[in-house]
């Protein structure tokens, strides 16, 4: 199935920024960070389809999911 992925910050350097990604039925959200080799970590913002989502998350075809750093400043 086919989900739509937006990096963020420093997530899109040397990935994309927006990008259909193939994955198999019946993955999550932390399956989704293995495959593109992202730090499970340092993602401190995880949305599917504009709603938190935690790593356990199910995903399901046509899915939007965004992902953020952690982002620090002051």
């Amino acid at each position: 199935m086919e989900v739509q992925v937006r990096l963020f910050a420093g997530f899109r350097e040397g990935r994309f920024n927006r990008r259909a990604v193939e994955v198999p039925d019946g993955s999550c959200l932390g399956d989704l960070f293995e495959q593109l080799d992202l730090p499970k970590g340092r993602a401190t913002i995880r949305m599917v389809n504009g709603r938190h989502a935690e790593l356990d998350c199910p995903l399901a075809a046509d899915d939007v999911v965004a992902i953020f750093p952690a982002i620090a400043g002051g």
